[in-house]
């Protein structure tokens, strides 16, 4: 696809959606001095991997932890003194409530969050220490939202959705605003897409200023694999809900598209493309290790998207690139388990199990083998129990940190040479 145009300027694009570019610019103005201009960071190892300039918008870093708080302002702002009167309601998986209790309390609104069981922590409590009151419900997010909607018509709390309304898509498209003050030659924009309310607005913000400008930009949204509602969505021109949601990027893990960003999306974004969940850990990993920043596995969608090439496979040339870290809110114990797959996709960290005579000597010679190939065992398990034994075997399983694929291969291959089957097994 062509990245660049020298066209002249054209009407607004926005003009005729359910939220438009001076609806964006409105949201700014009410933002100004409420949320951070986070900034705009340079990978160089991101550029040498894709051929082209690559900067990262660190929305990770803004107030709260995400872009969300953006959103939620706007909308919130905007209520009659009767509606704050009678408080909000929301239903979020960490950082929507953050970012609705976070402006409930600078607006001086009470504020009801209902958030999934098994939430993390640090977004429980975060939520919490904003002063909003949290109520647990259900497995999902949409289970959440359905009882903080049946709460709102019960209780005449005004119900704040995460992405299907006009003000919140107003608010997150202040993010494409700024994207092209930092960086005014953008070709293309990447972000994480869960119900669209980011990326709606973001590409309301970039088309329509593109427009007036008499220019193109790219805008692509990345999901995870097991949670891309919106790629059949957009092939059938409905909203199509999946049965099951399941990935480690719970930011995005929304089962079906909203409404209004769905009608925004179809016209304005190029593309909607999915990443594997190895190539979400891969990609939290490379930001901890070249770019020093910690990501949410939602946040880090669109750089698993370069890293895996899904960009190019879906024909869009090296360009002048912006990825939108949409967050930061990450529990240490998934970030455990996230950095352990990444460093295995990575081909940094294997598990490989090996039948042996049960014998003295065996495991002293597997453990000259690896060490002399440079590669440190972290964990060993020993057994002479099992079905697949014979007499006379055990079975032994070696967790073993690499320095990477090839160096993995080689280590594999010297225990071959020995006399060893190693089989990988993570």
């Amino acid at each position: 696809m062509s990245t660049t145009s020298t066209a002249v300027a054209v009407d607004d694009p926005t003009a005729h959606l359910p939220v438009t570019l001076e609806d964006v610019r409105h949201a700014a103005e009410l933002l100004d001095g409420v949320v951070e201009r986070t900034g705009l960071h340079h990978s160089r190892a991101l550029e040498q991997l894709v051929g082209a300039p690559v900067w990262l918008k660190a929305e990770n870093l803004q107030r709260a932890g995400s872009f969300k708080v953006r959103g939620a302002y706007v909308r919130m702002a905007k209520l009659s003194e009767e509606e704050r009167a009678r408080g909000v309601v929301a239903a979020s998986a960490g950082n929507h409530a953050q970012g609705v209790a976070q402006a409930a309390k600078r607006l001086g609104i009470k504020a009801r969050i209902y958030m999934p069981l098994g939430v993390a922590l640090p977004k429980l409590a975060a939520t919490r220490d904003h002063g909003a009151e949290v109520i647990l419900h259900g497995d999902t997010v949409d289970q959440a939202l359905a009882a903080a909607e049946e709460y709102a018509k019960s209780s005449g709390a005004v119900f704040v959705h995460p992405f299907d309304h006009s003000d919140i898509i107003a608010g997150q498209g202040t993010i494409g605003l700024e994207i092209l003050e930092q960086y005014p030659d953008v070709e293309t924009v990447i972000m994480g897409v869960g119900g669209g309310g980011l990326l709606a607005g973001t590409a309301v913000a970039l088309k329509g200023r593109a427009a007036e400008l008499g220019r193109t930009i790219n805008v692509v949204g990345v999901q995870a694999e097991n949670a891309a509602a919106y790629p059949p969505s957009l092939a059938a021109d409905a909203l199509v809900p999946l049965k099951r949601v399941r990935t480690i990027a719970d930011g995005i893990a929304v089962g079906r598209p909203g409404q209004l960003p769905f009608q925004i999306i179809r016209e304005l974004v190029d593309d909607v493309v999915t990443v594997s969940e190895d190539a979400l850990a891969r990609a939290l990993v490379f930001l901890l290790e070249r770019s020093k920043l910690v990501v949410e596995p939602a946040g880090a969608v669109g750089v698993a998207a370069l890293l895996e090439g899904t960009l190019a496979a879906a024909g869009f040339e090296p360009s002048k690139t912006v990825v939108v870290l949409s967050g930061g809110n990450i529990d240490p114990l998934l970030m455990l388990k996230v950095i352990q797959r990444g460093l295995a996709a990575a081909g940094r960290y294997i598990t490989v199990r090996m039948m042996l005579q049960d014998r003295p000597g065996e495991l002293a010679t597997i453990s000259r083998v690896i060490a002399e190939n440079d590669a440190n065992v972290t964990r060993v398990d020993h057994t002479r129990i099992g079905g697949e034994l014979s007499m006379g075997e055990v079975a032994i399983t070696i967790d073993m940190e690499t320095k990477g694929a090839a160096h993995s291969e080689l280590v594999l291959q010297a225990l071959r040479e020995v006399g060893y089957e190693p089989l990988i097994i993570n």
